[in-house]
């Protein structure tokens, strides 16, 4: 450092800004009007609320993100189920193989009687289960 003072030794901390945000204002809102004005700094995804002010203040636009947790759900019991039909394809195959490979042509007959009529129960819950999808796909998922 000179005499003069022109070199300033640093103390350590944050760089100052060279454009700090030093003017402030205040607004009051209602009980209603603060509920709204959550539900939509929710809906922004935006961390920060002083963000949000300033991008609703000078119009920029704003994100929202929707999540809806039915739809989600709903999608994963989904997946779950065709899994399990896939599974269900797989063991038929093994147990008409099985039926032909160990038994008498007349025992498998009537134990694949007996398959065909739970094959047919199964197709008419897969179709239940298409409507009831399309049915959810027109009421809840909107776009």
């Amino acid at each position: 450092m000179d005499d003069n003072g022109a070199h300033k030794k640093h103390k350590g901390g944050r760089h100052p800004k060279d454009d700090r945000a030093t003017f402030r204002y205040s607004i009051s809102l209602t009980a209603v009007q603060n509920a709204k004005f959550l539900t939509l700094f929710e809906q922004s995804g935006m961390n920060v609320m002083a963000h949000f002010i300033t991008a609703c203040v000078f119009q920029k636009t704003i994100t929202t993100v929707k999540i809806d947790k039915a739809a989600i759900d709903y999608y994963m019991k989904l997946t779950g189920l065709f899994a399990q039909f896939r599974a269900i394809g797989v063991n038929y195959n093994q147990v008409v193989k099985m039926l032909y490979n160990n038994f008498t042509e007349k025992k498998a007959a009537a134990a694949l009687y007996k398959l065909e009529n739970q094959t047919i129960e199964l197709v008419a819950v897969s179709k239940k289960i298409i409507e009831l999808t399309a049915e959810f796909e027109h009421t809840h998922l909107k776009r």
